[in-house]
């Protein structure tokens, strides 16, 4: 579905128990595999390392606020990270991130410097639209080890036009299915806030 519009939005209980969320999405056009990143990596590194300098990953009010949702849904924060704190944890035990793909990479870097999940997503690989719901119980997940799993009725997912599910525990594993990848050439970036600001 390249080069049409990609509609990404939040069913109304989502709205309804989780009313401090802020999510911010873009679609963007023109990816390519050898862009050069580095120069906009490094000074986001520094500002994850100056974070990480002052207080944990746990202790981050954005990185907190996700714990609490997860604790809502009924999940062990500690056992399921959002994406952005895993991606902490790791950047504070390594100084660095593994490098997937320039788009990736970048915003990765965005997601440890600002403490807030940054999905990016494969448009050609989702079909029509992706809604943030609870799972009924039916839908597919391809997982990265190339397993299909199918999520609990309940589980909030990413799900498409045809129940395919984009990513699991809302924002803590995206689908092999639409991951970036050298081919990908238009992609959806989506990242959400729970935390309060001000």
């Amino acid at each position: 579905m390249n080069n049409s519009t990609m509609y990404f939005f939040h069913t109304p209980i989502i709205w309804q128990q989780f009313p401090q969320l802020v999510p911010g999405i873009m679609t963007v056009d023109g990816i390519h595999p050898k862009a050069e990143v580095d120069h906009l990596i490094q000074p986001l590194y520094q500002q994850a390392r100056a974070r990480l300098s002052q207080s944990s990953e746990g202790q981050m009010p954005e990185v907190s606020a996700w714990r609490r949702v997860y604790s809502q849904m009924g999940l062990k924060p500690t056992q399921y990270r959002s994406a952005a704190e895993a991606l902490l944890r790791r950047f504070r035990k390594e100084d660095d991130l593994p490098s997937l793909h320039p788009l990736v990479d970048f915003c990765n870097a965005v997601s440890v410097a600002f403490a807030l999940p940054v999905a990016v997503i494969d448009v050609a690989q989702v079909a029509s639209f992706i809604e943030v719901r609870p799972a009924v119980g039916t839908e597919k997940y391809l997982a990265f080890n190339g397993e299909i799993e199918t999520p609990p009725a309940g589980e909030i997912i990413f799900a498409d036009a045809t129940d395919e599910v984009h990513a699991r525990r809302w924002t803590f594993r995206q689908s092999r299915r639409s991951a970036v990848s050298p081919e990908t050439s238009q992609v959806l970036i989506v990242s959400e806030a729970m935390h309060e600001t001000g």
